[in-house]
């Protein structure tokens, strides 16, 4: 316990009276922080603000808390620390979801790229302001619980968790860790909430929206064996073939098959709502039931214990967020705002790596006044654009750059 509730930088002993731990007051430094608030306005799927129903990245990372407690709690993890990890699992992202996050990481090679879950870890242990120099200053068990990839960048690899320039700290939140790139089982519970929560949720508002429509994949055997390809070869490691058994298995379920129709009335919302329930309870559930099945009931946490997720689970999971890319997020793909997105991004970072300082926020300018070199000052410069909300990225772009032009 002691050297999980270590802090990068120590700090004095607080007795306000409340006896809360040191992961409680984690989990409150992250509800209270600034990069969480604007979580409310940053793109999920669908942009921020354009409707009413579906999720933004607040909203999903309410929920992956939600899931990630409930799932640790019986596994016997402390539930605050599996809790931080679902509230910052997203802090990094940067405006329009991951098509914003391409867009930087394009522009950002001269500086190591960019990845939101590397952005992630900066934003705790880094830029937000707590505690000079280390974030929010959380705890060792805390920020190692957010790392859903605990590896730099290498070559072949999409997805990282730490760049060059924060390896310091990283190397300290891995202390203790077993050689390697083992996960501590928080991190593990988390993103498998992750997984769940955006598989089922964004089919729900895919559906919803009028995106998704199941009816198809009911009827047409050629669209069910389009899916299971997309799904194959952007979320799993399994086969087409072995994926085509468990949609079938998932298209039977009567939960499933209660929203083929869907009109958006009262009678299809309960049932869709029942649904999402329905799948999240389920996937939840197995991954639980198997973990202790393996390690037995007795609590596990840290690198006690890995999380296991039945295989017939795995792939249900990857069809769910293959239907997601087939039918919501190539159709948003497609749209002219998609590319509009990405040149507002581009511009931005263009600009401000020509005026900054003049034009960074007071906590950034100092950063790009103390920068080595040019590429130091370019992480700054994307780390003010990767902090900006949908909306902020679009006034900062007409103010800087069309306006200007």
């Amino acid at each position: 316990m002691t050297a999980d509730a270590d802090r990068w930088v120590p700090e004095p002993a607080k007795d306000s009276g409340y006896g809360r731990t040191p992961f409680e007051r984690d989990r409150a430094r992250v509800l209270h922080s600034a990069a969480f608030r604007r979580l409310a306005t940053k793109t999920q799927v669908h942009t921020a603000g354009s409707d009413d129903f579906p999720r933004t990245r607040l909203t999903h990372s309410l929920e992956v808390a939600q899931i990630s407690r409930e799932m640790g709690a019986r596994l016997g993890c402390d539930p605050d620390v599996v809790d931080v990890a679902g509230l910052a699992h997203d802090l990094g992202h940067p405006p329009f979801g991951h098509n914003g996050e391409q867009a930087l990481d394009a522009v950002a090679q001269p500086c190591g790229g960019f990845e939101g879950n590397a952005q992630t870890l900066r934003v705790l242990a880094r830029l937000e302001a707590k505690v000079a120099g280390a974030g929010l200053n959380l705890t060792r068990a805390s920020l190692d619980a957010s790392c859903k990839y605990p590896w730099p960048r290498k070559p072949g690899t999409r997805k990282f968790g730490v760049y060059a320039d924060d390896a310091e700290v990283f190397a300290w939140v891995r202390a203790g860790a077993p050689t390697g790139e083992r996960r501590c089982l928080e991190a593990q519970v988390m993103d498998w909430a992750d997984d769940v929560a955006y598989s089922v949720h964004d089919v729900e508002d895919g559906i919803h929206g009028g995106y998704v429509a199941l009816r198809p994949l009911l009827d047409d055997p050629d669209e069910r064996a389009a899916l299971c390809a997309d799904a194959a070869a952007a979320y799993s490691d399994e086969p087409t073939d072995a994926l085509a058994g468990a949609l079938d298995q998932l298209l039977a379920d009567e939960v499933v098959r209660a929203v083929a129709d869907y009109d958006g009335g009262l009678a299809a919302q309960i049932a869709l709502k029942r649904m999402t329930s329905v799948l999240t309870g389920r996937f939840v559930a197995s991954a639980v039931g198997a973990t202790t099945s393996r390690y037995g009931t007795a609590p596990v946490r840290r690198y006690a214990a890995d999380l296991i997720v039945p295989r017939t689970v795995r792939k249900q999971c990857a069809l769910l967020k293959g239907m997601a890319l087939r039918y919501v997020m190539r159709a948003r793909a497609a749209e002219r705002w998609y590319e509009r997105q990405r040149q507002i991004l581009t511009e931005l970072v263009e600009v401000l790596t020509r005026r900054a300082p003049e034009h960074l926020d007071p906590m950034f300018a100092p950063l790009w006044k103390a920068a080595a070199d040019d590429a130091a000052r370019l992480r700054v410069v994307i780390d003010q654009v990767a902090s900006l909300t949908d909306h902020g990225a679009v006034a900062w772009h007409r103010t800087l750059v069309a306006d200007a032009g």
